[in-house]
């Protein structure tokens, strides 16, 4: 045996015990899971139990991150750290959760970053109808995009808000990269191009400059125009990775988006108010009247408390006794001292105040 091949055969030994201790560990862990899931069930009293907590989640991910030394990136430590939680979840409880899909959207793909691929997936064709899924507990949670930091807010899923029931319990944020696929991967035979207008429009300069005379047809979803793309000649879309690998489509062109930190932002919706992780965002719906220095009086005791603001939109009333709505984030959980107090001096200037959720800040 060559010098080279006995210190290869002493490394793989190494491996080959580290991953039976691993396994061992896995093993340990999920035990630990379901006995939790048994202390849950017995003191429950036959009340409905709680097994995802997306707050404990947040923070043994942000512990997870915090303590690794590498040689492994702290978002890769972090995303094998959600997979073996949601492997473990489902051992006491598998979540279902609904998405704005169909199949391989950005959406779908903000779904599985956040509960892992265990999760039951539902894919939905309308934002409004995930929020009924939820809210008739057909899904534990929901997941719908909110905004995007090139095309701004989507208006749909805040105006969901004012009349649901339902809380914020997570975001999401997701890096964009969009691609340019085809069945046969000849970019010389394309004559259309299909996508959401969202991709469209965030692609408008590579479209401009490399593909000029191509005929651009927005359509229901990025995954859609794949799904068309798949089956027809000459028709490229615009699409994200997981639908290169649901469609079985090639890349004609790679990140074609035309700003490269192109990124959006998800919600995770559900029925339950979430604690505190020790990192967390508020989100909120206030009302007020239409008089002179109106948003000047809600958004004033923030500034004086020192409280960050995240987002601030101005959506229509849909009642004729509220003249603005405002839409705010703010850095912060609805139990701060600092949070309560703000709400407080807002209060008198507001028409209503509606608590749309406190739930852990999300990470790239």
């Amino acid at each position: 045996m060559s010098d080279e091949s006995g210190k290869l055969a002493i490394l793989r030994n190494r491996i080959d015990s580290i991953d039976e201790q691993l396994q061992d560990l896995l093993n340990e862990r999920a035990e630990c899971a379901q006995e939790v899931a048994q202390v849950k069930q017995e003191a429950s009293q036959g009340e409905e139990v709680q097994y995802y907590r997306p707050e404990r989640e947040a923070q043994v991910l942000r512990h997870v991150m915090e303590r690794n030394k590498g040689p492994l990136p702290d978002e890769d430590v972090g995303r094998l750290f959600r997979e073996i939680m949601s492997c473990c979840l489902a051992l006491e409880r598998p979540l279902k959760a609904a998405y704005l899909g169909p199949e391989g959207t950005f959406t779908h793909a903000a779904t599985l970053k956040h509960f892992g691929h265990f999760v039951r997936s539902q894919p939905l064709a309308a934002i409004d109808e995930v929020f009924r899924e939820v809210e008739s507990g057909q899904a534990h949670y929901g997941v719908v995009p909110i905004e995007n930091s090139t095309e701004g807010m989507v208006n749909h899923t805040l105006d969901s808000f004012v009349d649901s029931p339902l809380y914020i319990s997570g975001e999401v944020q997701l890096r964009i990269h969009h691609h340019l696929l085809s069945k046969d991967g000849d970019l010389s035979k394309i004559t259309k191009v299909c996508a959401h207008q969202q991709a469209l429009a965030q692609c408008r300069k590579w479209l401009d400059s490399h593909c000029p005379q191509v005929e651009r047809i927005a359509v229901a979803s990025n995954a859609e125009g794949a799904r068309v793309a798949s089956s027809e000649e000459g028709l490229a879309a615009i699409a994200g990775d997981m639908a290169v690998e649901r469609y079985g489509l090639t890349k004609l062109a790679e990140n074609i988006e035309d700003r490269p930190d192109n990124t959006t932002r998800f919600l995770v919706i559900g029925s339950e108010v979430v604690p505190p992780s020790g990192k967390d965002k508020t989100s909120l719906l206030v009302s007020v009247k239409n008089k002179p220095g109106a948003l000047y009086h809600v958004l004033e005791p923030f500034h004086r408390c020192g409280i960050s603001l995240t987002r601030l939109e101005t959506r229509p009333s849909n009642s004729g006794t509220w003249a603005y709505v405002f839409y705010i984030d703010f850095e912060g959980h609805i139990e701060d001292d600092k949070v309560k107090q703000v709400i407080s001096e807002v209060s008198p200037d507001a028409v209503e105040i509606k608590h749309l959720g406190s739930y852990p800040m999300g990470v790239l």
